[in-house]
């Protein structure tokens, strides 16, 4: 994939991600805790996947995705490792709620989740914007 296609590919990614958060907090003031959880981590990922379409790296697998950001861009340093911990929590809260037989995620859980996948969002934002407007100079 070319340089052009990946810019794009990262921008539009970040921007379902970013509708994705816009969901699970609508969800939330529905009282929809489960599927709000099941956003907020959907918002997570596709900020993951925002910041791997720049190397054009995809994966169908969801560990796949969290795998190769943890180890392309957590390991060297490039994001807080702090950062882990967050897309743990989010996977596993919504795993739960989704996959889980009479699981109900808490108001509290879900308002964790929506603060999680905001403070991803916020901590990717300049790393991507920055990578952005150097793929436009090229």
């Amino acid at each position: 994939m070319d340089e052009r296609n990946r810019l794009n590919l990262s921008k539009y990614r970040f921007e379902k991600a970013k509708e994705e958060l816009e969901t699970s907090q609508e969800n939330f003031s529905s009282g929809k805790m489960n599927a709000s959880a099941n956003r907020s981590y959907y918002a997570i990922f596709h900020a993951l996947r925002s910041v791997l379409a720049i190397d054009g790296f995809d994966s169908k697998k969801h560990m796949g995705v969290i795998s190769y950001f943890n180890r392309s861009y957590v390991k060297t340093r490039i994001f807080d490792g702090g950062i882990s911990d967050l897309i743990q929590s989010a996977f596993r809260v919504r795993g739960n709620a989704d996959y889980e037989d009479y699981y109900e995620v808490t108001a509290e859980e879900a308002q964790q989740q929506i603060n999680n996948a905001e403070t991803i969002i916020n901590m990717i934002q300049p790393y991507l914007e920055s990578c952005w407007a150097e793929m436009e100079r090229k």
